[in-house]
């Protein structure tokens, strides 16, 4: 008998995904809770596959068999774990998903589930914080007090609530790197003692303002062990805020739709907000996905607001109030100069950071990088929304090799001329196959094929819409109607989109939809087995012949997720007595081997969410093994898997329904009596060796 999950509940303690109602509130402006932005008649992914007659795969992989959900489990009493080393698990279970043994790279005791108030990592690893929030940065800026805490001294030191990592080289400076970070959100009611949130400050706003954004800081790595530490005051170091001057560029720059009464040019932007992830380019800047930036809108109107998501009364955080721009009824198009993928050029303190039109304006997760054969720059970026699309970019000049400033420039305008595409989805099996139970098709997989289909095409000429009744300014600042308009497939919640830099196969995490078969929602199918989908999955697709600018792909369900007993989770045909549970795919990252690393957002299985490696070839494909787990509240965000050091992003520690400064339900990272601060935190093999080998 088929099981049926359980509805939404709107309790202020059980939110969609399994993120606190605190997440919801601050992160993304409760965006479950309201009517989904697309209301297009546009086919979602499952009904394509389950209308689909005919089997023409180039890509095979085994899929899902029942279909199946169980409800998450309370979370148990916090108990604060010693910062280096492995952490104790309190409320931990006996689970054990195999020994140190496995594919290379992943040969580590896979971490238990847990409820641990610390990160907790494989025996035989050590871990320090890099860096917390509020640690100054910049010269001049003050040690970190948060009962003093000032726009000024907040603008000097590291962001709120880090997502995105980016490490890079520093030719010259041994045993020092560079740290690139996003800023994501802010979370008010954990940085402010007595938070009015009706009555914000502004003085509260102004460091609110200042605790978004980027930063820039040269890190020293210990030489005998994997420990790092920021360099303060490092001349590269940067802070990039809601109030620093962005230059727009590609096709949209000083467009009607961008002008507003204080830049009537459309192509000057002060700030950049909700910065989730990113990636780094080969000519050597940061990528960065503006998401949900509809959240710091008000009085919003329009139909195209309503298709962003943006509110018709006052924002959350109210800054309205103290900047009109952030007032849509009185500057109507500044919401339309957010939603980019912004570019960062860190080894210039100096320069205008940019903002792409060119890759479109939606919902960014993160901007991943891939060249063609002759050099030309591929951009893989997904709109996190629940029925949205995931989009490619693929450029059309050629990236220089060289350090020169020429050189430099040329680059970063590589991302202004292209053409954007929009994914859809096709799928193989005879609709009379696909019951919604999650019983295999007669052919024994869940696969199929997908085109690109072009949206608009931008020259140093100008540019071209490939979407009837759009013009292409209208392409690049509303494209997800363009998306409505060419029927691309409605998916759940894309997030991170990542391409193997060993095989060229792309990897999309799609995080979970707990709206799918509600109500006139589309049911479960093939391609997303789960009504209510609340652990996500993840799509492997590989291009045709494994050229990046191509415009056709294959595309096959690579992982499953939720709990291994249950047979609806799939982890690409591996025996799953011997993977670790996992739930809600965010982020994803690969390991020098290949192997991909995945860390969670919001896991509903009643444990903290982690990160994950998983083996994507050989086998042991599918072999999926928890390496770290993170404090009460926290989300794992940004990981870089080197050789022998992984960096992770521990991202809103004690974010916990009914949590504040006064009563908080994390003491991470410096115990009791200490504010939670986001932070950065590097993990190592105690012996120096190489991670997982």
């Amino acid at each position: 008998m088929r099981m049926q999950l359980p509805l939404i509940r709107t309790s202020s303690e059980s939110h969609p995904g399994g993120r606190s109602a605190l997440t919801c509130r601050f992160r993304c402006g409760d965006a479950c809770f309201h009517e989904a932005p697309n209301t297009s008649a546009n086919e979602y992914v499952g009904d394509v596959i389950a209308g689909a007659l005919s089997r023409r795969s180039v890509m095979r992989a085994a899929a899902v068999v029942t279909v199946a959900g169980a409800a998450g489990a309370g979370l148990a009493a916090p108990a604060v774990a010693a910062e280096n080393g492995a952490a104790g698990a309190a409320g931990a279970t006996t689970y054990k998903p195999g020994t140190s043994k496995g594919a290379r790279g992943l040969r580590f005791t896979a971490v238990a589930p847990n409820t641990a108030d610390a990160v907790t990592v494989p025996d035989g690893y050590k871990q320090n914080v890099v860096i917390r929030w509020g640690e100054p940065i910049l010269r001049g800026a003050p040690a970190f007090d948060p009962e003093k805490q000032t726009a000024a001294a907040q603008a000097g030191q590291f962001g709120y609530n880090n997502d995105f990592l980016a490490l890079l080289p520093l030719p010259g400076e041994r045993n020092k790197q560079l740290l690139v970070a996003n800023h994501e959100y802010t979370d008010e009611v954990l940085m402010f003692r007595g938070y009015d949130a009706a009555n914000p400050t502004r003085e509260q706003v102004e460091i609110a303002w200042a605790a978004h954004g980027l930063s820039a800081v040269v890190v020293e790595g210990d030489r005998r062990t994997g420990k790092l530490t920021a360099v303060s005051r490092h001349p590269l170091n940067r802070r990039v805020t809601a109030t620093t001057e962005f230059r727009v560029t590609g096709p949209a720059a000083g467009s009607d739709l961008l002008k507003t009464s204080a830049d009537p040019t459309g192509t000057k932007v002060l700030g950049t907000l909700n910065n989730c992830a990113g990636g780094v380019t080969p000519w050597g800047t940061t990528l960065h996905g503006e998401e949900n930036f509809n959240q710091y809108f008000a009085n919003a109107s329009r139909a195209t607001d309503k298709r962003y998501g943006i509110g018709t009364a006052a924002s959350e955080r109210k800054w309205e109030r103290f900047d009109k721009r952030f007032d849509v009824a009185q500057e109507p198009n500044e919401v339309h100069r957010f939603g980019y993928v912004v570019e960062l050029d860190p080894y210039d303190p100096s320069s205008t950071p940019r903002k792409h039109t060119a890759l479109g304006r939606f919902k960014h997760e993160g901007a991943t990088v891939r060249l063609t054969h002759d050099g030309r720059p591929v951009i893989y970026t997904g709109d996190d929304e629940r029925f949205d699309y995931f989009y490619k970019f693929v450029g059309s000049k050629r990236m220089k090799h060289g350090t020169s400033r020429a050189v430099r420039e040329h680059n970063l305008s590589l991302l202004d001329e292209g053409t954007l595409y929009v994914a859809k989805l096709t799928g193989d099996s005879p609709a009379i196959e696909i019951d919604g139970t999650g019983k295999l098709p007669s052919d024994g997989e869940f696969d199929g094929s997908g085109e690109w289909i072009p949206l608009a095409t931008a020259t140093a000429k100008g540019a071209v819409s490939h979407v009837e009744g759009m013009t292409a300014d209208e392409v690049f600042v509303f494209t997800r109607l363009a998306g409505d308009k060419v029927g691309a497939t409605k998916m759940d919640r894309p997030e991170d989109i990542e391409p193997n830099p060993h095989s060229g196969k792309v990897y999309v995490a799609l995080t979970n939809n707990t709206n799918r078969g509600i109500g006139t929602n589309a049911k479960a199918d093939e391609a997303n087995p789960r009504g209510a989908n609340k652990h996500g999955h993840v799509l492997e697709l590989t291009e045709r012949w494994n050229l990046a600018d191509s415009t056709r792909f294959a595309w096959s369900l690579f992982l499953v997720a939720g709990d291994p007993n249950d047979p609806a989770t799939y982890f690409a045909g591996f025996p799953k007595d011997k993977v670790s549970p996992i739930s809600c795919p965010d982020n994803v990252a690969f390991d020098p081997y290949g192997n991909l690393w995945i860390s969670t957002d919001g896991a509903q299985l009643g444990y903290h969410d982690g990160l994950f490696g998983v083996a994507t070839k050989g086998d042991r494909r599918g072999e999926l093994k928890q390496f770290l787990t993170m404090p009460i509240g926290a989300e794992t965000c940004g990981p870089i898997v080197q050789d022998r050091r992984v960096l992770v992003a521990v991202q809103h520690p004690g974010e916990i329904s009914g949590a504040s400064v006064e009563k908080p339900a994390s003491a991470w990272p410096d115990g009791p009596g200490t504010y939670v601060r986001p932070s950065v935190v590097a993990v190592w093999r105690a012996d120096g060796e190489d991670i997982g080998v």
